[in-house]
Protein backbone atom coordinates (compact mmCIF):
# COMPACT_ATOMS: atom_id res chain seq x y z
CA UNK A 1 0.00 0.00 0.00
CA UNK A 2 1.11 3.81 -0.22
CA UNK A 3 -0.45 6.99 0.32
CA UNK A 4 0.46 9.90 -2.56
CA UNK A 5 -1.31 13.44 -2.91
CA UNK A 6 -1.19 16.00 -5.45
CA UNK A 7 -3.29 19.27 -4.77
CA UNK A 8 -3.54 22.85 -6.67
CA UNK A 9 -3.39 26.07 -5.06
CA UNK A 10 -3.46 29.35 -6.86
CA UNK A 11 0.22 29.55 -6.45
CA UNK A 12 1.18 26.24 -7.90
CA UNK A 13 1.21 22.56 -7.10
CA UNK A 14 2.40 20.27 -4.48
CA UNK A 15 3.13 17.13 -4.25
CA UNK A 16 3.69 14.28 -1.77
CA UNK A 17 4.31 10.82 -0.87
CA UNK A 18 5.49 7.94 0.89
CA UNK A 19 8.15 5.59 0.13
CA UNK A 20 6.94 2.07 1.84
CA UNK A 21 6.81 -0.79 -0.06
CA UNK A 22 5.86 -4.21 1.46
CA UNK A 23 5.69 -7.72 -0.03
CA UNK A 24 4.24 -9.26 3.61
CA UNK A 25 4.88 -7.61 7.02
CA UNK A 26 8.58 -9.25 6.96
CA UNK A 27 9.67 -7.52 3.80
CA UNK A 28 9.51 -3.91 4.24
CA UNK A 29 11.84 -1.63 2.03
CA UNK A 30 11.93 2.03 1.05
CA UNK A 31 11.73 3.23 -2.27
CA UNK A 32 10.70 6.87 -3.94
CA UNK A 33 7.27 6.43 -5.79
CA UNK A 34 7.87 9.93 -7.18
CA UNK A 35 9.10 11.11 -10.50
CA UNK A 36 10.27 14.66 -12.07
CA UNK A 37 11.15 16.39 -14.94
CA UNK A 38 12.03 19.44 -15.69
CA UNK A 39 13.57 21.49 -19.02
CA UNK A 40 13.82 24.97 -17.07
CA UNK A 41 11.91 27.86 -19.15
CA UNK A 42 9.81 25.12 -20.45
CA UNK A 43 8.15 22.45 -18.29
CA UNK A 44 7.87 20.99 -15.45
CA UNK A 45 6.36 17.68 -14.66
CA UNK A 46 5.75 15.36 -11.26
CA UNK A 47 4.30 11.78 -11.45
CA UNK A 48 3.25 10.16 -8.33
CA UNK A 49 2.82 6.40 -8.41
CA UNK A 50 0.37 3.87 -6.42
CA UNK A 51 0.00 0.11 -7.14
CA UNK A 52 2.32 -2.92 -8.37
CA UNK A 53 6.12 -1.47 -8.38
CA UNK A 54 7.05 -3.37 -11.79
CA UNK A 55 3.92 -2.03 -13.08
CA UNK A 56 4.45 1.74 -12.17
CA UNK A 57 8.21 1.45 -12.99
CA UNK A 58 7.82 0.06 -16.09
CA UNK A 59 5.75 2.60 -17.43
CA UNK A 60 8.51 5.56 -16.34
CA UNK A 61 10.90 3.48 -18.04
CA UNK A 62 8.77 3.35 -20.94
CA UNK A 63 8.05 7.21 -20.91
CA UNK A 64 11.96 7.98 -20.60
CA UNK A 65 13.36 5.49 -23.41
CA UNK A 66 10.16 4.76 -26.05
CA UNK A 67 10.71 6.21 -29.51
CA UNK A 68 14.51 7.56 -28.52
CA UNK A 69 17.15 6.70 -30.20
CA UNK A 70 20.33 6.68 -27.66
CA UNK A 71 22.62 9.20 -29.09
CA UNK A 72 19.21 11.44 -28.94
CA UNK A 73 18.30 10.77 -25.55
CA UNK A 74 15.19 13.23 -24.96
CA UNK A 75 12.46 11.16 -23.15
CA UNK A 76 8.93 11.22 -24.86
CA UNK A 77 7.47 12.69 -22.10
CA UNK A 78 9.50 15.82 -22.69
CA UNK A 79 8.41 16.28 -26.28
CA UNK A 80 4.54 16.23 -25.95
CA UNK A 81 2.75 19.74 -27.04
CA UNK A 82 0.72 20.14 -24.21
CA UNK A 83 -0.44 18.67 -20.40
CA UNK A 84 -3.37 17.03 -21.54
CA UNK A 85 -1.32 14.99 -24.37
CA UNK A 86 1.08 14.27 -21.50
CA UNK A 87 -1.40 12.87 -19.08
CA UNK A 88 -2.69 10.53 -21.92
CA UNK A 89 0.51 9.82 -22.81
CA UNK A 90 1.08 8.27 -19.36
CA UNK A 91 -2.25 7.09 -19.56
CA UNK A 92 -1.83 4.83 -22.37
CA UNK A 93 1.55 3.69 -21.41
CA UNK A 94 0.21 2.72 -18.23
CA UNK A 95 -2.52 0.72 -19.85
CA UNK A 96 0.05 -0.82 -22.16
CA UNK A 97 1.55 -2.06 -19.70
CA UNK A 98 -1.07 -3.70 -17.66
CA UNK A 99 -2.55 -5.20 -20.65
CA UNK A 100 1.13 -6.90 -21.47
CA UNK A 101 1.51 -8.03 -18.46
CA UNK A 102 -1.96 -9.73 -18.53
CA UNK A 103 -1.78 -11.42 -21.57
CA UNK A 104 1.32 -12.86 -20.57
CA UNK A 105 0.26 -14.11 -17.18
CA UNK A 106 -3.76 -14.16 -17.38
CA UNK A 107 -6.64 -12.30 -16.80
CA UNK A 108 -6.67 -13.23 -13.49
CA UNK A 109 -3.24 -11.32 -12.99
CA UNK A 110 -5.26 -7.88 -13.97
CA UNK A 111 -5.55 -6.55 -10.28
CA UNK A 112 -1.94 -7.72 -8.95
CA UNK A 113 0.33 -5.93 -11.48
CA UNK A 114 -2.89 -2.99 -11.74
CA UNK A 115 -1.31 0.38 -10.69
CA UNK A 116 -2.47 4.43 -11.06
CA UNK A 117 -0.38 7.70 -10.93
CA UNK A 118 -1.03 11.51 -9.89
CA UNK A 119 0.21 13.66 -12.63
CA UNK A 120 0.71 17.33 -12.86
CA UNK A 121 3.07 19.68 -13.96
CA UNK A 122 2.86 22.94 -16.14
CA UNK A 123 4.23 23.47 -19.94
CA UNK A 124 4.97 26.62 -21.47
CA UNK A 125 1.54 28.69 -22.56
CA UNK A 126 -0.53 26.82 -20.32
CA UNK A 127 -1.63 26.76 -16.57
CA UNK A 128 -0.42 24.36 -13.60
CA UNK A 129 -2.98 21.40 -14.44
CA UNK A 130 -3.25 18.09 -12.00
CA UNK A 131 -4.60 14.80 -13.27
CA UNK A 132 -5.57 11.07 -11.95
CA UNK A 133 -4.84 8.56 -14.30
CA UNK A 134 -6.46 5.07 -13.76
CA UNK A 135 -5.34 1.95 -14.57
CA UNK A 136 -7.74 1.69 -17.80
CA UNK A 137 -5.29 4.76 -19.15
CA UNK A 138 -8.60 7.48 -19.15
CA UNK A 139 -7.53 10.12 -16.41
CA UNK A 140 -10.02 12.80 -14.79
CA UNK A 141 -8.28 16.70 -14.00
CA UNK A 142 -8.32 18.66 -10.91
CA UNK A 143 -10.52 21.49 -10.68
CA UNK A 144 -12.41 24.58 -8.25
CA UNK A 145 -14.23 21.57 -7.22
CA UNK A 146 -11.99 18.64 -6.90
CA UNK A 147 -8.31 20.64 -6.62
CA UNK A 148 -6.38 17.73 -5.14
CA UNK A 149 -5.79 14.20 -5.86
CA UNK A 150 -5.15 10.96 -3.43
CA UNK A 151 -3.94 7.53 -4.66
CA UNK A 152 -2.88 4.58 -2.16
CA UNK A 153 -4.27 4.51 1.18
CA UNK A 154 -6.39 7.54 1.30
CA UNK A 155 -9.58 7.50 3.63
CA UNK A 156 -7.43 8.38 6.84
CA UNK A 157 -5.98 11.19 5.43
CA UNK A 158 -8.63 12.80 3.38
CA UNK A 159 -11.10 14.78 6.12
CA UNK A 160 -8.25 17.07 7.56
CA UNK A 161 -8.06 18.13 3.40
CA UNK A 162 -11.51 18.84 3.15
CA UNK A 163 -11.72 20.57 6.11
CA UNK A 164 -8.30 22.64 6.07
CA UNK A 165 -8.25 23.29 2.56
CA UNK A 166 -7.95 26.87 0.82
CA UNK A 167 -6.72 27.66 -3.03
CA UNK A 168 -5.38 30.97 -1.42
CA UNK A 169 -3.15 28.91 1.04
CA UNK A 170 0.80 29.85 0.48
CA UNK A 171 2.93 26.75 -0.48
CA UNK A 172 4.18 26.11 2.99
CA UNK A 173 0.91 25.94 4.14
CA UNK A 174 -0.41 23.63 1.89
CA UNK A 175 2.74 21.26 3.23
CA UNK A 176 2.19 21.83 6.57
CA UNK A 177 -1.61 20.45 5.77
CA UNK A 178 -0.36 17.61 3.63
CA UNK A 179 2.15 16.34 6.54
CA UNK A 180 -1.01 16.41 8.77
CA UNK A 181 -3.10 14.27 6.57
CA UNK A 182 0.04 11.89 6.31
CA UNK A 183 0.85 11.82 9.95
CA UNK A 184 -2.89 10.79 10.99
CA UNK A 185 -2.16 7.51 7.85
CA UNK A 186 1.09 7.03 9.09
CA UNK A 187 -0.29 6.50 12.81
CA UNK A 188 -3.48 4.42 11.40
CA UNK A 189 -2.00 2.49 8.70
CA UNK A 190 1.15 0.21 9.15
CA UNK A 191 1.43 0.02 5.21
CA UNK A 192 2.45 3.81 4.74
CA UNK A 193 5.62 4.83 6.33
CA UNK A 194 8.55 7.40 6.59
CA UNK A 195 10.42 8.69 4.76
CA UNK A 196 8.02 11.30 2.87
CA UNK A 197 9.09 12.61 -0.31
CA UNK A 198 7.77 16.24 -1.11
CA UNK A 199 7.81 18.58 -4.22
CA UNK A 200 6.88 22.30 -4.54
CA UNK A 201 6.42 23.79 -8.15
CA UNK A 202 5.47 27.51 -7.99
CA UNK A 203 3.47 28.45 -10.81
CA UNK A 204 4.46 30.00 -14.36
CA UNK A 205 8.15 29.45 -12.62
CA UNK A 206 8.50 26.43 -15.66
CA UNK A 207 10.89 24.62 -13.47
CA UNK A 208 11.48 22.53 -10.38
CA UNK A 209 10.64 24.21 -7.00
CA UNK A 210 12.04 23.07 -3.55
CA UNK A 211 12.09 19.15 -2.32
CA UNK A 212 12.72 17.86 0.78
CA UNK A 213 12.47 14.34 2.18
CA UNK A 214 10.94 13.72 5.93
CA UNK A 215 12.09 10.82 7.85
CA UNK A 216 11.49 10.04 11.96
CA UNK A 217 14.79 12.30 12.70
CA UNK A 218 13.34 15.63 10.96
CA UNK A 219 12.81 17.92 13.48
CA UNK A 220 10.07 20.04 11.82
CA UNK A 221 7.87 16.65 11.08
CA UNK A 222 8.14 15.26 15.26
CA UNK A 223 6.55 18.92 15.88
CA UNK A 224 4.15 18.35 13.37
CA UNK A 225 2.83 14.89 14.72
CA UNK A 226 3.84 16.54 18.30
CA UNK A 227 1.32 19.28 17.42
CA UNK A 228 -1.41 17.63 15.74
CA UNK A 229 -1.80 15.18 18.91
CA UNK A 230 -1.62 17.72 21.49
CA UNK A 231 -3.99 20.07 19.49
CA UNK A 232 -6.44 17.18 19.02
CA UNK A 233 -6.42 16.46 22.73
CA UNK A 234 -6.58 19.73 23.77
CA UNK A 235 -9.93 20.27 21.43
CA UNK A 236 -11.41 17.12 22.68
CA UNK A 237 -11.14 18.27 26.65
CA UNK A 238 -12.39 21.72 25.38
CA UNK A 239 -15.83 19.99 24.08
CA UNK A 240 -19.24 20.23 26.42
CA UNK A 241 -18.66 16.93 28.63
CA UNK A 242 -21.31 14.41 28.36
CA UNK A 243 -23.63 13.68 31.75
CA UNK A 244 -26.28 11.04 32.44
CA UNK A 245 -29.50 12.67 32.76
CA UNK A 246 -28.37 15.07 30.14
CA UNK A 247 -31.76 15.73 27.70
CA UNK A 248 -31.82 14.14 25.13
CA UNK A 249 -33.94 14.50 21.54
CA UNK A 250 -36.77 12.45 22.57
CA UNK A 251 -37.19 14.83 25.52
CA UNK A 252 -37.25 18.01 23.57
CA UNK A 253 -40.32 19.66 21.80
CA UNK A 254 -41.81 18.64 18.78
CA UNK A 255 -40.18 21.93 16.90
CA UNK A 256 -36.79 21.78 18.41
CA UNK A 257 -36.31 18.05 17.88
CA UNK A 258 -36.95 18.76 14.28
CA UNK A 259 -33.87 20.99 13.84
CA UNK A 260 -31.80 18.23 15.16
CA UNK A 261 -32.95 15.61 12.77
CA UNK A 262 -32.17 18.01 9.73
CA UNK A 263 -30.15 16.38 7.60
CA UNK A 264 -27.00 18.61 7.26
CA UNK A 265 -24.25 19.79 4.98
CA UNK A 266 -21.40 17.85 5.60
CA UNK A 267 -17.56 20.25 4.81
Amino acid sequence: MTYCVGLLVDKGLVFMSDTRTNAGIDNISVVTKMKTWDVPGDRFLCLLSAGNLATTQATVSLLEERGVAPAKRVPAILNQPSMFQTAKLVGDTLAEVIAHTRAASGPSSESRFSGSFIFGGQINGGRPRLFMIYPEGNFIEAGADNPFFQIGEHKYGRPIIIRTYDRKMQLEDAAKLLLVSFDSTIRSNLSVGLPIDMQFYDADSHKAGHRQRFDHRDPYYRKISEGWSDALKNAFDRLPPFRIGMPSSEDMPEDDRGELDRPRRVI
